[in-house]
């Protein structure tokens, strides 16, 4: 029993070794040493957001890699020798949890950095963003939201107060979530996204958030 919890231990100190490892790699860099560090050429900003979202408003000079089908090495290859690496994305999880993707690199020498409070951050400085007003104010994600979320609502209350059989309507948009989750691609996303009113936007496959 002894031996059990000692290795259990282990186990769990070298789990809180390794984030601490981690997260020390990744460092935090507010918007204003970033626009230095752009403005010298020193550092790649990189967009995690979705496609749509970069399409109606981005940073200049930014580079897209959706966190829903990011790919470290693609990443990777995009940095210049004596570059910086910089994600952002709306507030900062997305982009925090790309650069912990990145982690290996990190290890490697290369210095990344997640931008503190995404492009909302950016823009609290003043800084300038691109804007094109054509593409919707909603991103494909949160239409996605949208429509799960009132799929459930309607066949939940159907089933309630007209017949039970309607109960078929949430557990077929559940059904779609999980095989979103599994596969990581998502055809609502995918049929939204070619919308006319999202005419603008590519690569929308995901049910990410």
């Amino acid at each position: 029993m002894n031996s059990t919890n000692n290795i259990s231990a282990q186990a769990t100190s070298e789990f809180h070794d390794t984030s601490k490892s981690i997260n020390s790699a990744v460092a935090n860099s507010h918007p204003r040493e970033v626009q230095k560090w752009l403005g010298s050429g020193d550092a790649i900003l990189v967009d995690v957001r979705e496609a749509d979202e970069h399409a109606r408003e981005r940073i200049q000079g930014a580079q897209l890699a959706p966190l829903s089908t990011f790919n470290p090495n693609q990443v990777r290859a995009m940095v210049k020798p004596g570059q910086r690496l910089v994600m952002h994305c709306k507030s900062g999880r997305r982009a925090s949890d790309a650069a912990r993707m990145m982690a290996e690199f990190a290890s490697a020498g290369l210095a990344i950095s997640s931008m503190t409070g995404g492009i909302e951050g950016w823009k609290a400085e003043k800084f300038p963003v691109v804007l094109n007003k054509t593409v919707s104010k909603i991103s494909v994600m949160r239409q996605v939201q949208i429509v799960i979320g009132l799929g459930v609502l309607v066949g939940a209350a159907l089933a309630w107060f007209v017949h039970p059989a309607f109960i078929a309507i949430p557990a077929f948009f559940g059904a779609g979530l999980t095989f979103a989750g599994v596969s990581g691609t998502c055809a609502l996303a995918s049929i939204i996204g070619k919308m006319p009113w999202n005419k603008f936007t590519s690569g929308a496959d995901s049910c990410g958030i």
